[in-house]
């Protein structure tokens, strides 16, 4: 009985002895650090295990670029069909500022062709003639059709020598003073060559007289050594 009661104290203190844990876990805000060991307590410093950073740099830059909006040029119209002029527009746009306008032109031909046929059905031929005559396109036509056009109340020879007078006032006289510097230019160009001919002709013939001369004396010569020998 004694012996009993030796070996059930005996297993009371073995068992009533701290019991030491083979692991422990701490878990802070989603860490987790495993300590093996007999670890009780204080801080510990964490050297060996394995760290992961990750990081994600994104960069987006968007460039658009959209066309201008297109300037309408405006639209210019006759009301009528029997008026002589004629509607101009342009526009143009860039970014931001857009620019158009119009206008109308009155076309000077139009007008004249128009005066000129009233005034040939009210009779007046030659005031028609007239007021054709104020293009220069007309009035050129009309000094090579050899009918110039009138001037002053004259027609025929007598308009063309006023126009050659006062040659001024011709439609055309811009194009007319150029015409008779070129008709210049080309006249002694022609006079110079044909001096330039009279010349070599003269060259040629005083060569040939020269020529002749000495074929003369050289026959003089001839006839007197002959006329020697004989003697």
């Amino acid at each position: 009985m004694k012996y009993l009661n030796i070996l059930l104290i005996t297993i009371l203190l073995v068992c009533s002895n701290k019991a030491w844990a083979g692991s422990t876990q701490t878990n802070v805000s989603g860490s987790n650090t495993a300590i093996e060991g007999n670890y009780t307590g204080g801080s510990t410093t964490y050297e060996s295990g394995s760290e992961s950073s990750s990081t994600t740099t994104s960069n987006n830059t968007s460039n658009i670029r959209s066309a201008p909006p297109s300037a309408g040029a405006p639209s210019y119209n006759s009301m009528t069909q029997d008026v002589c002029a004629v509607g101009v527009s342009a526009g143009i746009q860039t970014f931001g500022v857009g620019v158009s306008g119009g206008k109308h032109v009155i076309d000077k031909n139009c007008e004249r062709l128009k005066l000129a046929r009233i005034l040939n059905d009210f009779g007046m031929k030659v005031a028609a003639v007239a007021i054709l005559c104020q293009d220069e396109r007309v009035f050129e036509s009309m000094i090579q059709a050899g009918t110039p056009c009138p001037i002053d109340g004259k027609i025929g020879k007598e308009a063309k020598a006023l126009w050659s007078k006062y040659d001024h006032e011709r439609p055309d006289y811009d194009v007319y003073i150029k015409r008779m510097h070129e008709r210049e230019k080309k006249e002694k160009a022609i006079a110079k060559k044909i001096a330039l001919e009279e010349k070599k002709k003269i060259e040629e013939q005083t060569k040939m007289t020269k020529e002749l001369e000495k074929l003369d004396k050289d026959l003089q010569k001839e006839k007197l050594k002959n006329l020697k020998n004989v003697r």
